[in-house]
């Protein structure tokens, strides 16, 4: 069994504020200390679990901004981390190296959920991402991608807006770990760092072991992908590009058989965005 884990870390226990995440603000330096190592040791969590439920190789790819988090001098030596960028395929690069599952460890709902801490999609600019007509976030569109490569997502950690995001796009068998109770976007109820690390590792182990785990995600081809910025000129800058079309003031459209091919058009699109 090969286990691949994406970590991110505004679903981190504790963490409920920008200043908790932010690795390039001075101001936030100690803030951001302190949850890049609890962002480690839910890592560490998940990567027991995988080997208890009988991983023989786990890949934690670091998923959060600079994707320079994790304490590699802390990590769970079993396992290899990727971490650093640019990287092809961003939250999941080295998805495409054949996994037998993924977990998303740490994430967080998408952008305009109600309730839900530091939500959104990959970046401050996007309002919203709509795959095939429907709105979908970092999860979604990372399942996707896993989905693309035959990897099906079967755990995921967060708070309580993320848990109903999944089980709405990817079903009932993916096994969600809620570590906090969002009461508005800079604040929630959360459980104990320890706690939340014990879940991890019971459900990575659970989710490893079982015989017949969830199905890819796997979008319907051809795949139309929506983005709607917060500003009219960044989607000014990410309509540039050959193949997006302007389809509103501040939506870019992009249309493609594959959604691998769909999915790097969105790194280009948010790319373009930030100039």
């Amino acid at each position: 069994m090969r286990v691949y884990i994406s970590v991110d870390m505004e679903g981190i226990a504790g963490v409920v504020h920008e200043d908790q995440t932010n690795p390039v603000d001075p101001r936030c330096a100690g803030e951001y200390a302190r949850f890049r190592r609890l962002m480690t040791l839910e890592a560490n969590a998940a990567i027991e679990g995988a080997f208890a439920g009988g991983a023989r190789e786990v890949l934690v790819n670091d998923s959060h901004w600079t994707m320079r988090n994790l304490l590699a001098e802390e990590l769970d030596p079993r396992a290899e981390l990727l971490s650093g960028g640019p990287k092809t395929w961003s939250m999941m690069e080295g998805i495409e190296r054949g996994w037998d599952c993924c977990a998303c460890i740490g994430y967080h709902a998408r952008a305009g959920t109600a309730n839900a801490i530091l939500d959104h999609t990959y970046t401050s600019a996007i309002h919203d991402v709509r795959l095939n007509g429907a709105s979908i976030g970092e999860l979604g569109l990372n399942a996707a991608l896993a989905g693309c490569f035959g990897v099906p997502v079967v755990l995921v950690s967060g708070d309580q807006a993320l848990a109903a995001e999944c089980h709405a796009l990817l079903g009932d068998q993916v096994r969600t770990v809620v570590v906090k109770e969002a009461v508005s976007r800079h604040a929630a109820r959360n459980v104990a760092p320890e706690v939340a690390r014990l879940r991890i590792r019971d459900a990575m182990r659970e989710a490893v072991a079982r015989a017949s785990p969830s199905r890819p995600f796997v979008p319907a081809s051809p795949v139309t992908l929506e983005v709607d910025w917060s500003l009219t000129v960044q989607a000014d800058h990410a309509a540039m590009a050959p193949g997006f079309l302007r389809s509103g003031p501040r939506t870019v459209t992009f249309r493609h058989a594959e959604y691998r091919e769909a999915f790097r058009a969105f790194r280009t699109m948010f790319n373009l965005a930030a100039g």
